[in-house]
């Protein structure tokens, strides 16, 4: 068991720089289904699909040790850890490049060893200085359980509750870090690779994206058990269907009357696959400690939308289109706008003189309501929390220039660095085969040569049509047309007009969930000063201080605290 309470990971990777004996002091090697010692450190992996191709591997000889962790596509179908050992010893972490998927590394060559991320970090790895060596691991509660005197760190901490994500490296515990972004852990220091750089060029954006697209996802189709996928009448998890011929099951989040899960529906039956809704009620809003463990106190617990309903959920590999929007549309681009009637109207092209900092504080999810939040603390001025907030973000932004070319490139860099949703997919991963399609080392590359102004739904409906022409046959409800400009002038009307029924909303009332379900009484009943805030600010309180609590093995902070931290600078 985690310290505090929470269950076991199903999946874990974890080790220490040392030897065997020092892993035996931090943990049982009963607890993995291979511990490897290298010369240097001592890593124990455990993970449901060990045994499918692609999937964690692991070898150790007279020599040194090497464990991948997680999904790993290799040249020529390789699989073997012993192979990527023999790589490293050839070029050092040049090796890395040679690895697809979402991973973590552990490579000891018999002197060093290292734990290098995948390109986008879409795993984290936590580390800590302890008394028994430098620790580290996915979960972070296991790390920090061996912290000796741990405290909470305000900054990461403020950022979390404005944001929803705590921002670069840090944790909200002081001595609990995480690998750098496209980076590694080594026995005394951390340092960052260049395997994600932007450096656009020309080339046939549609054509390249397809051909990537459709490699990616057949890649992932030959997992065995029954299939499902998490579909919403959106576009990204479609490509899915397209491509993977047995998935047998699609789930979706939502009323069955909805306009969202009607085309979903559709859209299954289209391509042979069941269909079943998981209607909204209390269970949606899932603050279980098990469940608010996956957001490892950095990341929102509401993201993992499913979590409720695991009892309802009968498949063995689960796949779902999560960052594909990211990656691929655009997500975090400024787009140019036009107040017409107060309303914005795009102008169908990029903002020509974006403010980043404002850009990425509404993207990943500052509210204005939150302004009031923190009256009495001193990191923040009590009348410009967003201004806290932007300059937050204009810190971690200069620690990155390296990497982009461009202010576009700068906000997605930072956004995709710092993924709010990134819980989904850990609750995901650690109770079903998951397949991550966004990682995939062919789509990145499309993503960091592509030009900002045409990673945009276009280029990606395009795309879509050249892989299957009837992949959009069921357009998203909210987006009738191919044009964002038109579908935002629809939008308008539809609001405007007496007549006609609005697009509706493809997630649940949260507010309306929250209320129902009267988690006031249930979370903080004992802190009514915490009543009067905004329902998504008090989820969040309760993520963090829940985590801590699990972490920590003891009431480190009261959600009241939690809106005055002290602690680092």
């Amino acid at each position: 068991m985690i310290a505090g309470g929470g269950h076991t990971m199903n999946n874990e990777f974890f080790g220490v720089f040392g030897s065997e004996n020092d892993f035996r002091k931090l943990r049982s090697p009963t607890e993995f289904d291979r511990v490897v010692e290298g010369g240097a450190a001592t890593v124990g992996v455990r993970d449901v699909a060990q045994e499918l191709p692609s999937r964690t591997t692991v070898h150790s000889d007279d020599d040194g040790a090497c464990a991948l962790w997680g999904e790993v596509f290799m040249p020529q179908r390789v699989s073997r850890a012993e192979w990527f050992l023999e790589q490293y010893r050839e070029s050092g972490t040049d090796a890395l490049s040679e690895l697809n998927g979402s991973f973590l590394a552990f490579v000891d060559d018999g002197q060093e060893a290292l734990v290098a991320t995948d390109p986008v970090r879409s795993w984290d790895c936590y580390y800590a200085d302890t008394p028994f060596g430098r620790v580290f691991g996915t979960d972070p509660a296991a790390v920090a359980k061996h912290i000796p005197a741990p405290e909470v760190d305000g900054d990461p901490l403020l950022e979390f509750l404005h944001l929803g994500t705590a921002l670069g490296d840090r944790t909200v515990v002081s001595q609990l870090g995480r690998i750098p972004f496209d980076g590694c852990l080594e026995a005394d220091a951390t340092r960052t690779l260049d395997r994600f750089v932007y450096e656009p060029e020309q080339f046939d954006y549609v054509d390249e994206l397809a051909r990537r697209l459709e490699r990616a996802a057949r890649r992932r189709a030959t997992v065995n058990g029954r299939k499902g996928l998490l579909l919403s009448g959106g576009y990204d998890s479609r490509l899915m269907l397209a491509c993977v011929d047995d998935i047998d099951v699609c789930y979706t989040v939502g009323s069955p009357e909805s306009a969202e899960v009607q085309v979903a529906k559709r859209i299954a039956s289209q391509y042979g696959a069941d269909h079943r809704a998981l209607p909204p009620d209390e269970s949606y809003l899932n603050v279980e400690p098990d469940t608010v463990q996956y957001g490892h106190g950095i990341r929102e617990s509401l993201h993992i939308h499913h979590a409720g309903y695991d009892d309802q959920i009968d498949v063995d590999t689960m796949y779902h289109g999560l960052l594909c929007d990211t990656y691929l549309r655009g997500h975090f681009l400024p787009r140019d706008t036009k107040d017409v009637f107060g309303h914005p109207f795009p102008r169908g092209r990029l903002d020509p003189d974006p403010d980043p900092a404002e850009t990425l504080s509404s993207k990943l999810g500052y509210m204005p309501e939150s302004d009031d939040v923190f009256p009495n603390c001193d990191r923040v001025d009590a009348d410009d929390s967003e201004e806290y907030v932007h300059e937050r973000i204009r810190t971690h932004l200069d620690d990155l220039e390296e990497r982009y070319d461009s202010t576009y490139n700068a906000i997605s860099l930072l956004g995709i660095q710092n993924q709010p949703s990134m819980s989904f997919r850990s609750h995901l991963a650690d109770n079903y085969v998951e397949s991550f399609l966004a990682a995939d080392a062919e789509l990145l590359d499309w993503h960091l040569r592509t030009p900002p102004e045409h990673r945009n739904t276009r280029t990606f409906l395009a795309a879509l049509r050249k892989i299957d022409p009837n992949l959009l046959r069921h357009r998203p409800p909210d987006r009738p047309h191919d044009s964002h400009r038109l579908n935002q002038v629809e939008k308008f009307l539809r609001r405007k007009l007496p007549v006609v029924s609005s697009f509706g909303s493809p997630w649940p009332d949260r507010r309306e969930l929250y209320e129902r379900a009267d988690l006031d009484r249930e979370l903080f009943f004992e802190y009514p000063a915490v009543h009067d805030l905004p329902p998504r600010i008090k989820l969040r309180i309760n993520d963090v201080t829940t985590w801590l609590d699990l972490a920590l093995d003891e009431k480190t902070l009261t959600p009241e605290d939690a809106l005055c931290p002290s602690g680092t600078a």
